[in-house]
C-alpha cells in the first residue's frame, strides 16, 4: 500500500475539475507501448467531446465501455501520447492484480456534472 500524499488545502482540491461523461466511441490504440484504448467521452454541451487514451484493457472491453459514464479530470493540459493527443484523464483504482478499474457514478448523472 502506498503512503498518503502530502496534505492539500480545500482550495487545492477545488482546482481539480472532475466531471462525469459518457463514452461515445472506443477505438484500439495499437501504437501505444502498453495495451490501451482510445476513449471519446461526451461531457455535455459546455465542455463537449474530449478524447483520452487509457491502459484499461485488462478490466474493460470496448463493448462494456460504450455508453458507460466515467469520471475524468477535464482541466489538465493536453498531453501527447505517441501519435494521439489526450485531452482528459479518466480516473480509476488499481485492483489486486494492479490493473485499473474505472471510476463511475453509481447512477446516471448529467454529462458534465462536476464532482463536489
Amino acid at each position: 500500500m502506498t503512503k498518503i500524499s502530502n496534505e492539500i488545502t480545500f482550495d487545492d482540491f477545488l482546482k481539480v475539475d472532475i466531471r462525469a461523461g459518457t463514452v461515445i466511441d472506443v477505438q484500439d490504440f495499437p501504437e501505444a507501448r502498453k495495451p490501451a484504448l482510445k476513449l471519446f467521452i461526451d461531457f455535455g454541451e459546455d465542455i463537449g467531446v474530449k478524447k483520452t487514451s487509457a491502459q484499461i484493457t485488462q478490466n474493460h472491453s470496448k463493448d462494456n465501455l460504450m455508453g458507460r459514464q466515467v469520471a475524468a479530470v477535464v482541466n489538465f493540459p493536453p498531453r501527447q501520447i505517441g501519435p494521439f493527443m489526450s485531452e482528459v484523464l479518466v480516473l480509476g483504482f488499481h485492483d489486486e492484480s494492479d490493473f485499473v478499474k474505472l471510476v463511475h457514478p453509481v447512477g446516471i448523472v448529467p454529462n458534465g456534472a462536476r464532482l463536489s
